[in-house]
């Protein structure tokens, strides 16, 4: 079930904290930005594998970045589709189509060789984008009335390939704690349990079907936004799969109207 409501109070919330933004900036040097993040440590692939497919970090992108990350993502407010299901999450959600469009410095981002190359050597696997026509593969979350918030849940692979995420931090003026379980597939290593807040320019990245991990809810008069990537090693998906993956993006996050739309090759 979705329940929609009037976007006024998300747009007050944003409101006070920093105007619209009418023109868009410069894109910065994405790979001297990368580079320059801690993310070149070569001991962070250890720290990877020992943590069973999971790094979290408090600093990644570079200020200027992380700015222009979150003006963007402000901007976008006005777009995002609210969705509420009992017991499990509510929030508003952006797809890729929207920031394609209308924050295109995000989609180069997400497409940045340089930051797939650092990834892949954290990882060890080959990454690849996302097909066209998903879109999660980058997506803006946005936290902005009390009680938003995700249940328990792992980013579930639906291709043929492992599915790999990057969550990273764009806004935070917040109590939401980002809650994880790390080990759960493995019998062999003890379940460890954690919880961080995701500062603006930093992030977690882990294998989405190794890490149970949930957001907790907002309280009154705080805002939280947050930006995934999603890579694969695979990028094929079998008929039922892709119908499951459609059905979870309409109800949950993005709206059957917007896939619709899409569908149909509108933007």
């Amino acid at each position: 079930m979705i329940a929609r409501s009037d976007k006024d109070s998300d747009l007050a919330v944003a409101a006070h904290r920093q105007p619209a933004v009418t023109q868009p900036p410069p894109m910065p040097d994405l790979a001297a930005a990368l580079h320059r993040s801690r993310l070149s440590d070569p001991g962070l692939r250890a720290d990877f594998a020992r943590q069973g497919a999971f790094l979290c970090l408090d600093e990644f992108l570079s200020p200027e970045t992380t700015s222009q990350v979150a003006a963007s993502a402000r901007s976008l407010i006005h777009q995002a589709n609210r969705s509420y299901l009992p017991g499990h999450k509510q929030g508003g959600s952006v797809s890729r189509y929207t920031i394609e469009r209308l924050a295109p410095f995000i989609a180069q981002l997400y497409r940045s060789q340089a930051l797939i190359g650092l990834l892949e050597g954290i990882c060890g696997d080959t990454l690849l984008p996302c097909p066209d026509d998903d879109p999660h593969a980058y997506a803006l979350y946005y936290y902005t009335r009390p009680g938003d918030h995700i249940g328990w849940h792992y980013d579930t692979s639906y291709y043929d390939g492992r599915r790999y995420t990057l969550l990273i931090g764009v806004v935070d003026d917040s109590s939401c704690r980002l809650e994880y379980v790390l080990h759960t597939r493995d019998p062999d290593i003890p379940e460890e349990s954690g919880s961080l807040q995701i500062a603006p320019g930093g992030l977690v990245f882990f294998d989405g079907d190794k890490l149970r991990h949930r957001i907790t809810a907002l309280e009154a008069n705080e805002i939280r936004i947050s930006l995934t990537f999603q890579y694969v090693t695979d990028p094929g998906m079998r008929p039922w799969w892709r119908f499951v993956s459609n059905m979870k993006d309409a109800v949950a996050y993005f709206g059957f109207r917007q896939l619709m739309r899409l569908r149909k090759g509108g933007a």
